[in-house]
């Protein structure tokens, strides 16, 4: 497929291209849209608080002016999780109603991005509505607790705890198959994603049909090129990513000491033989700068492949990171996100829905 003006580059495998030089400039929406909000960054020098507030300004749905998206309808409820009680807002699409009504709906449990700190579904929603539709799928989206208020695994533990509702008799009045249920994140709420997997696997509990990872934060990106060149200037700062990291991780005592980490934060640092019981599918949405090609050095990168998980892998070369929330100021970053959708729905039901 071509790759210019945000068409996506599907491939079931993963490229290895010179690393160290960007391919090409962002789409000139992001570029202008940038220029307009030049205090909105990720990983800044004015701290996460900050950031908190200028995300909701700028992407928090009740706050757009332009490009809402349409949904069927949405649920706003919530669950007692293991640390206190865990908003949930679910988007029933139009576009699968009839699914619905036969308990044979799809769904996506989507887990946000923001570093663990920055981010709530009121910025997601609007982009996800796009997912919601063009999939065919319900999307749960869910507010877990922040770093560094809350560290590991307090995240991981919420996560897991919404895909135990959604599996279970809650999901099935709402019209789910309980084995049409994905689990989906951008950034660090791939991390997340790829982690509670993981982690579902090694409890025995009922596995994920399928990971959607969203230009995921597979591992701290410090020994490679590409972190050097993308380290400020396209929204993401990549010594940002390791602010995330400290915020995140905890603080072991002297009485337990145990350094963490493993594949529990950092999924790539798995063998290939420890995913072979982890799930049917992987689907990967990168983008050209930052995260994309700190993915493509790691020399795990094909873990799950090497343990025969079916992996979908798709570029944007012209976005960054991020692009999901900016669909209202720019066509290529709403086309993605259709495209997402078409994916999902592809993945959850097995085939195509027109």
């Amino acid at each position: 497929m071509s790759q210019g003006n945000g068409d996506p580059k599907m491939s079931s495998s993963i490229p290895n291209p010179p690393i160290g030089t960007r391919s090409r400039r962002p789409n000139g929406a992001l570029e202008d849209f940038l220029d307009n909000n030049p205090d909105l960054e990720l990983g800044g020098s004015k701290g996460f608080i900050t950031e908190r507030a200028h995300h909701q300004k700028i992407f928090g749905i009740h706050n757009l002016k332009k490009g809402v998206n349409v949904i069927g309808s949405v649920e706003f409820t919530a669950i007692r999780g293991p640390h206190g009680t865990i908003p949930i807002r679910i988007l029933y699409p139009e576009s699968a109603e009839d699914w619905r009504d036969r308990g044979e709906a799809g769904a996506l449990i989507y887990c946000h991005g923001g570093g663990y700190t920055v981010g709530s579904v009121d910025e997601f929603e609007n982009g996800l509505r796009l997912v919601a539709e063009r999939s065919g799928c319900q999307v749960y989206c869910f507010d877990y607790r922040p770093a560094p208020e809350f560290r590991y695994p307090v995240q991981l533990d919420e996560y897991d705890a919404v895909i135990d509702w959604v599996q279970s008799e809650e999901g099935r009045n709402r019209g789910v198959r309980a084995d049409r249920v994905a689990g989906g994140g951008d950034s660090s709420g791939g991390n997340l994603t790829a982690a509670v997997c993981l982690r579902r696997r090694d409890k025995g509990k009922k596995p994920l049909c399928a990971q959607i990872l969203v230009y995921p934060t597979a591992r701290l990106p410090f020994d490679t090129l590409a972190a050097k060149e993308n380290s400020s200037g396209y929204y993401l700062h990549t010594n940002g990513i390791f602010s995330f990291a400290a915020h995140y991780m905890p603080r072991p005592s002297k009485a337990n000491g145990e350094l963490l980490c493993d594949f529990s934060v950092f999924p790539t640092l798995m063998s290939a033989d420890t995913t072979q019981v982890l799930h049917h599918w992987m689907h990967t949405y990168l983008p050209a700068t930052n995260l994309q090609k700190i993915w493509q050095t790691s020399p795990r990168r094909l873990k799950l492949k090497e343990a025969g998980v079916d992996v979908k892998w798709v570029h944007h070369e012209d976005l960054i990171h991020g692009w999901l929330q900016m669909t209202p100021w720019c066509h290529a970053a709403g086309d993605a996100t259709r495209e997402l959708g078409k994916l999902v729905g592809a993945i959850v039901y097995g085939y195509e829905k027109e």
